[in-house]
């Protein structure tokens, strides 16, 4: 079944069986992320006229820390196959103050969204590409033994043609300041880069290939034989490589290096828009090349990998990148209350704070963002952001911020039956996480039914007195659990450890008696 096919047949009450699956209780969020992705999927079949018009309904989750708001997000866009990116609120800063500007998460987002597509595009082509690196494999082996220079012979007999050795390397020599000698006038923001030259050297002319002597016919049939040897050669070769005989045998092959950019600070940003104009001329230029010896094991992964960005198409990947990122794009922000802090509990005008929401305000209403890869439209990217709000309220937002969250969802604290739950039911339940992790040790681990209960119990007890930390609470406790046994297991293995309730009470007895001790448990 296809990307399109399975999110097609993906009903709102099959969205929540899927998230169930990660996520105990929060029934509420679900149905609305459910909600809201559905309407996605409704408005893709709808004519484009009709399309454009209807916005994504953005949710606004609001609830305690480690109750699931981030997990139930980042399963929904799993679940859908989108462009998915997570950011924190408290990261970024107004326009013209140092800091990230809110529009690079809409960059960062396209980013994802590209290697998202580029590797379903390899992938694809994946069996062609370990043909091509299996054949520059033994070209390495067994130099000579390959077709591509008889296929080249005539071209490199062409005295008219001029021979290109090597390619220019930019190389980035550092940044530079311009004003106009005003100290607290405008200044411009640069890097210097030094170019290379390439060596060209032309063939000389004046002969051609009538000029060559014509090779008789005792000297055909013995090129004949010798091409003969070399390809049974190679077929052995290549039954001896696809046996893994070769796999420590190393070879010398030229990868490609990232260059370097120098660092700096700009005001106001903008250092995402120069990083990418670098990033082009290099690529102009052909980036830079270094070789390396590498053992064939290595080398053949470096060389799956770069076949099969030969075989797919840059400008396709873009624009199917770009298509995803604006109709099906997620962007959760969280911390979103760290921001809503009003000017006057704040401490006057917080660049951080209320001028971050109104730097917020035009990406959510829909703003067409530069992007290295082109022009990205937010207009129906879906935004999912969230906050404890235990300091803060939502309506601490300005007013135009708060219209672009129109749904709000509010998830419930997690007490022992929770606790229980999130312990065993999960696909990937901290029970099974950590019989899973023992196990590579040889160690059997089994917890018993009480001793989970008891945990469950010990954690909604903690947090109940302490800060209220939701699920997180349950990591630290079972790292405090089994920490001796896992510190331990290398020693002792093979082995079989029952966790039971004595054994629960044993380790957290301390914590359990002393109030004081229970601060050092997060």
């Amino acid at each position: 079944m296809t990307r399109k096919e399975n999110l097609d047949n993906l009903t709102p009450k099959e969205i929540v069986v899927e998230l169930n699956k990660y996520i105990i209780g929060q029934d509420k969020a679900k149905r609305a992320v459910a909600v809201a992705l559905r309407n996605r999927i409704r408005r893709l079949k709808l004519e484009p006229e009709i399309r454009e018009d209807i916005a994504p309904k953005n949710i606004l989750m609001i609830g305690p820390t480690g109750v699931g708001k981030t997990e139930i997000a980042r399963r929904l866009a799993k679940l859908a196959g989108s462009p998915f990116l997570k950011v924190e609120a408290t990261k970024y800063t107004e326009v013209g103050y140092v800091g990230r500007d809110v529009e690079s998460m809409v960059r960062d987002l396209m980013a994802a969204g590209y290697q998202m597509v580029k590797q379903e595009m390899q992938d694809a082509v994946k069996e062609d590409a370990m043909k091509r690196a299996e054949d520059a494999l033994l070209d390495l082996l067994l130099p000579g033994s390959g077709g591509k220079k008889r296929r080249g012979d005539k071209s490199r007999n062409d005295d008219d043609k001029s021979v290109m050795e090597g390619k220019p390397v930019i190389t980035p020599m550092g940044s530079f300041s311009i004003n106009n000698g005003d100290i607290d006038g405008p200044s411009v923001m640069g890097t210097a880069i030094q170019v290379g030259i390439p060596i060209v050297r032309k063939r000389s002319k004046g002969k051609s290939v009538s000029d060559q002597p014509n090779p008789t016919e005792k000297e055909k049939a013995a090129s004949a034989e010798e091409r003969a040897k070399l390809d049974s050669t190679r077929e052995k070769f290549r039954t001896m490589l696809r046996e893994g005989k070769f796999e420590d045998k190393t070879v010398e092959l030229s990868v490609n290096q990232d260059i370097p950019m120098p660092s700096f600070g700009l005001m106001g940003g903008g250092f995402e828009e120069i990083e990418s104009s670098l990033s082009g001329i290099a690529g102009i230029f052909g980036g830079n090349k270094k070789r390396k010896v590498l053992p064939v094991k290595r080398a053949r992964e470096i060389l799956i990998n770069e076949e099969a960005e030969k075989l797919i198409d840059a400008d396709r990947v873009t624009e199917e990148a770009r298509r995803r990122v604006q109709e099906t794009g997620i962007i959760f922000i969280d911390e979103i209350d760290k921001v809503a802090v009003k000017g006057d509990r704040g401490g006057g005008h917080d660049v951080s704070r209320e001028g971050v929401q109104r730097d917020i305000l035009p990406i959510v209403e829909g703003a067409v963002v530069n992007t290295k890869w082109g022009p990205v439209d937010t207009s129906h990217v879906l935004f999912i952001a969230a906050g404890a709000f235990n300091i803060s309220k939502p309506s601490d937002l300005i007013p135009e911020l708060q219209g672009r969250f129109p749904l709000r969802v509010e998830l419930e604290s997690l007490g022992k039956a929770e606790f229980l739950r999130i312990l065993t039911e999960p696909k990937n339940s901290l029970a099974k996480q950590y019989t899973d992790l023992l196990a590579t040790e040889n160690v059997e681990l089994e917890f018993t039914p009480e001793s989970i209960e008891r945990l469950a119990a010990f954690a909604a007890d903690v947090n109940s007195r302490l800060e209220n930390i939701g699920a997180r609470r349950l990591h630290t406790i079972m790292e405090t659990l089994l920490e001796n046994i896992s510190f331990d297991a290398p020693d002792i293995s093979p082995a079989k450890i029952t966790i039971t309730p004595d054994f629960v009470d044993e380790r957290l007895k301390d914590i359990t008696q002393d109030q004081d001790l229970g601060r050092y448990i997060l």
